[in-house]
């Protein structure tokens, strides 16, 4: 895998001083390693791009501003909720003989044969937990979905890797070619009220005319009997 050069400044101001080197424009974060104290560093955000804004694992060739050299991985990067810049990160120091556990990107190759009928690409672990020596690591693992058809999928156990090893869930979906969605309309259940406006669509019943001459005006009035 590639390797990128990192160079950082150590620094004292931690906890809520560090709020303040962000003020200026830069990205506090830490270093650390097993059987190692850990080392607080702070970087540029241009210097930070290349390991974030990538689409690839990297070696870091971390390079302090007191001489000192380490090998390390970029472990982990917390993001502002609002601006979504880079606030902080973690770096995980390698040593050459030592297995490690990285996540790798997973890039998909090629367009499925579902898809042309119709299906739709679920790409669901767009990363996986790889175990291997830091020399091993792949940058990114691609995965050729050409031939996947209508309800076809690859999953964990489908991944082969050279000198290197998958350890997340093998039954897990990683892409899959699922059918599109069809919404059903619902129809009334038998017995159940008519909706708004069904009864006004509804022919009116007609009127009764009752037979015989039509009782001129007064007329009812004057052969209802008197109250007494």
């Amino acid at each position: 895998m590639s390797e990128v050069v990192l160079s950082a400044q150590v620094r004292t101001a931690v906890g809520k001083q560090a709020h303040r080197l962000r003020y200026e424009g830069k990205i506090p974060g830490v270093y650390y390693s097993r059987g190692e104290e850990p080392i607080n560093i702070t970087v540029t955000p241009l210097a930070l791009k290349p390991l974030v804004y990538t689409s690839d694992a990297h070696l870091v060739d971390l390079q302090l501003d007191n001489g000192v050299r380490k090998t390390c991985i970029l472990r982990d990067v917390q993001f502002d909720p609002i601006t979504d810049r880079p606030i902080h990160f973690d770096l995980l120091g390698v040593k050459e003989n030592e297995e490690l556990t990285v996540q790798v990107p997973v890039l998909l190759k090629g367009s499925p044969i579902g898809v042309k009928d119709g299906g739709t690409v679920q790409f669901i672990m767009h990363k996986v937990r790889v175990a291997c020596l830091p020399k091993f690591i792949p940058e990114h693992i691609e995965l050729d979905v050409t031939n996947l058809k209508m309800n076809d999928s690859i999953h964990v156990r489908d991944i082969v890797l050279q000198n290197a090893r998958v350890i997340d869930n093998e039954a897990s979906t990683v892409v899959a070619v699922v059918p599109p969605t069809v919404v059903k309309e619902e129809t009334p259940a038998a017995g159940a009220a008519p909706e708004a406006g069904a009864a006004a669509a509804a022919p009116a019943e007609p009127e009764v005319i009752a037979k015989g001459k039509k009782p001129a005006e007064g007329e009812e009035a004057a052969k209802a009997p008197a109250k007494k």
